[in-house]
């Protein structure tokens, strides 16, 4: 059963302390990229056969089996996934950054372009469960970007085949290449590349334990997006919510993963112990009731504060992943929240809004690093390079303030490339 805590009474230690995994797959995951690095397509059918249980004969998968899973799907979610792909694409078009030019006195020219990454690779998790949702979410940003090429990895069933929702959701999101592998072997596929698949430049996604270890090794060689860590909800509630639909949202992340943690801060005792109680009655019904019910007994919290001030201000040193502000006027609160990886405000803005249909990103902080990191973006996709044009006149102006600076440093040679110029022009 869930824990009720006193803000002020337990200790902070009691009220800050996250799940995490004390499991270290560091050597092991460093084997299976050594593995992929040196034996490229042979490793990942191995791997592939000995972690998923599946023969690959063909690592890709080819463009009319993703058009035949997308063909296979029923009408009615074909029109969602077409619904939130529209609204994933407006939300992320507003992210757009421009290139800009600035022209200065004496003929100075200078600039930033803004230039997408040439390669994007898309890691979807398999194994418990598929995520389409996670194919539109991790797609949508990098095409708006303008990539050259997004591709996806993604581990297979038994049969060798991925989920058909994910391939029809790939094809909706507009993927251009697609690979039935995953795993920390399909990391360092797209970190280095194989006969196969291609070298990416970014690499997005969730992943278990090993997919988020191999994505910390491989990082500096290819960049990524973030390690994601088990899901987080932290519900914000004043007495006058129900508390069926508070325990529905805190059961919504608990479903996810053993390790997910839920929380509910309230300013109502009552509150407190009806979703306690609520919890218990909705946890039965959940067909994932073994792993929510872990997810609730060993993570989840619920914390009486004295207000939703005081609220707000735990949550924000908790730096949850997902906030909900169940509160009738949350756009008041909402300046004083600073740590967070997507707010939802109000009472009728579930956090499966954002899973799905709204529009936001939902691959996100967790872990409390939502402290200084941002949902994935359009910025994701995109590197940036600047550049400077001078005229001669424009450099003899300031030739003896780069020699100065330079000369201050100590170094000679960055002083006399400056001045040899301004020299060579008398």
């Amino acid at each position: 059963m869930i824990k009720i805590m006193k803000y002020g009474v337990v200790t902070e230690d009691e009220i800050f302390s996250r799940s995490s995994s004390s499991k270290d797959v560091s050597s092991v995951v460093s084997s299976i990229i050594k593995d992929v690095q040196e034996k490229g397509d042979e490793a990942l059918r191995e791997y592939t056969k000995k972690l998923d249980g599946a023969d690959i004969s063909e690592i890709e998968v080819s463009k009319e089996e993703i058009k035949a899973a997308a063909d296979s799907m029923d009408s009615e979610f074909m029109r969602v996934l077409e619904k939130a792909a529209s609204n994933i694409r407006k939300y992320h078009s507003k992210q757009v950054r421009n290139s800009f030019v600035m022209t200065e006195e004496n003929g100075i020219v200078l600039g930033q372009k803004i230039v997408p990454v040439s390669v994007a690779g898309i890691y979807v998790p398999g194994g418990t469960a598929a995520y389409p949702s996670t194919v539109l979410m991790d797609t949508i940003p990098a095409k708006i970007a303008g990539c050259g090429s997004v591709i996806m990895v993604s581990p297979p069933g038994k049969d060798g085949k991925l989920n058909p929702a994910v391939l029809a959701s790939a094809y909706v999101a507009g993927v251009d290449r697609v690979f039935r592998v995953g795993g920390a072997q399909a990391i360092a596929a797209l970190a280095y590349g194989t006969e196969t698949i291609p070298r990416a430049d970014k690499i997005v996604g969730p992943g278990n334990i090993y997919v988020a270890e191999a994505k910390k090794q491989v990082s500096g060689v290819v960049s990524i997006d973030m390690i994601a860590g088990p899901s987080e909800i932290l519900i914000i509630s004043d007495g006058a919510s129900k508390a069926k639909v508070v325990a529905a949202d805190m059961l919504s992340q608990a479903e996810h993963d053993k390790n997910a943690s839920a929380v509910l801060i309230t300013d109502s005792e009552r509150l407190a112990e009806e979703v306690r109680a609520e919890l218990e009655v909705q946890l039965p019904l959940l067909p994932r009731y073994d792993i929510a019910r872990a997810s609730i007994d060993t993570n989840g919290k619920i914390i009486v504060v004295d207000s939703i001030e005081k609220a707000i201000e735990v949550s924000d040193r908790i730096a949850p992943e997902h906030l909900e502000v169940c509160v009738d006027n949350p756009f008041d609160y909402l300046d004083k929240i600073h740590n967070a990886g997507s707010v939802f405000l109000g009472r009728n803005c579930p956090e499966a809004l954002g899973d799905y249909i709204a529009g936001p990103n939902h691959t996100l902080p967790t872990s409390g690093t939502a402290r200084f990191s941002s949902p994935l973006s359009v910025d994701d996709f995109v590197k940036k390079y600047q550049f400077s044009y001078y005229t001669q006149s424009a450099l003899a102006s300031v030739a003896d303030d780069v020699a100065l600076f330079a000369r201050r440093e100590g170094l000679e040679a960055h002083a006399r490339s400056a001045l040899v110029r301004k020299e060579e022009e008398k």
